[in-house]
């Protein structure tokens, strides 16, 4: 071995050491958390606390019961989409210079002035997918209007903060707070919700907007800066990532049957339907996956565009 081939092999080794110390230490850290938690919550004024503030904020007597059909597709279109956007997202972010690009053809009824936008091939499947969760995005922001569905997760009250800290309370001892989803959000799904599809999906798209090429190339700003909105862009992917890593996790901890029938069968039981259209789902994006390998993304991108490389 060469001096020269030891410094990745020593660098390597050394970040796999220091994740073998950090699992344990964050299990430790959790376990001293929840010990805590379980401590705190034996107090007698704590469990007054949770007596008044139960974890969920009443809903209004109009509110909807149950989850449309449209909202389960909704959901599992969602999933899909975030799936490819963090992927493509992160291969922007690792790949360095692209060794393939793409051109938008100035003919037809779209033209503009100068030469088209020239992006890398991983930019070009970033926005695609982006476009297609934003129609997906205004669809639902149309549809949960319309129904009145926005009442179960759009705060109502001010009572959802008390109510919020108690289902945590509850959450972090893992004594789970007792609610029915197909009724009512506990109030810490609530305000997670809220944050997601008012706070955390514009932004996301505000903030793609200024870091896309058609933006940088076309309309230079000095009062949006790149630095601040690539790091905000990047701030919501890991916020996103978070998010699902606890929801999923909280989907299955706490009746998965039930919880996999509400999102994907649109069923209030603990039948095995949900289930295997979930299963269905995992399967189907496995596939999508493994198949968007670079012959297949400039088969698909030539449809629109030049392909071209270095």
């Amino acid at each position: 071995m060469t001096p020269g081939n030891a410094g990745p092999l020593v660098s390597g080794r050394s970040a796999w050491s220091r994740l073998a110390w950090a699992i344990p230490l964050a299990i430790a850290l959790l376990a001293a958390t929840v010990l805590a938690v379980k401590g705190i919550r034996a107090q007698p004024a704590v469990q007054s606390f949770l007596a008044d503030f139960p974890g969920a904020s009443p809903l209004p007597a109009w509110a909807p019961v149950g989850f449309p059909a449209w909202l389960a597709w909704q959901h599992g279109l969602n999933v899909f989409f975030i799936l490819f956007i963090v992927r493509s997202g992160w291969q922007i972010r690792t790949q360095g210079r692209p060794a393939v690009f793409w051109t938008r053809r100035n003919t037809g009824l779209i033209r503009t002035a100068g030469a088209p936008t020239r992006m890398g091939i991983n930019v070009w499947v970033h926005l695609t997918v982006d476009a297609l969760w934003v129609l997906n995005g205004l669809a639902f922001y149309v549809l949960l209007f319309a129904t009145g569905q926005w009442v179960r997760i759009v705060p109502v009250s001010w009572d959802i903060l008390p109510n919020a800290v108690s289902a945590a309370i509850q959450y972090a001892s893992l004594g789970w707070p007792v609610g029915d989803g197909w009724v009512n959000y506990n109030a810490l799904q609530t305000l997670s919700y809220f944050t997601v599809v008012f706070v955390a999906a514009p932004l996301a798209l505000a903030t793609g907007i200024r870091l896309s090429p058609i933006w940088t190339s076309r309309r230079p700003s000095r009062l949006i800066p790149l630095g601040p909105t690539r790091v905000a862009h990047v701030g919501v992917m890991v916020f996103f990532l978070v998010f699902i890593v606890i929801h999923v996790t909280l989907v299955f901890a706490t009746g998965a049957l039930r919880n996999l029938n509400h999102m994907y069968a649109v069923q209030s039981d603990d039948g095995w339907t949900g289930f295997w259209v979930f299963a269905a789902s995992l399967v189907l994006m496995l596939v999508a996956w493994v198949a968007a390998g670079p012959r297949l993304l400039r088969a698909v991108a030539s449809l629109g565009g030049t392909v071209s490389t270095r």
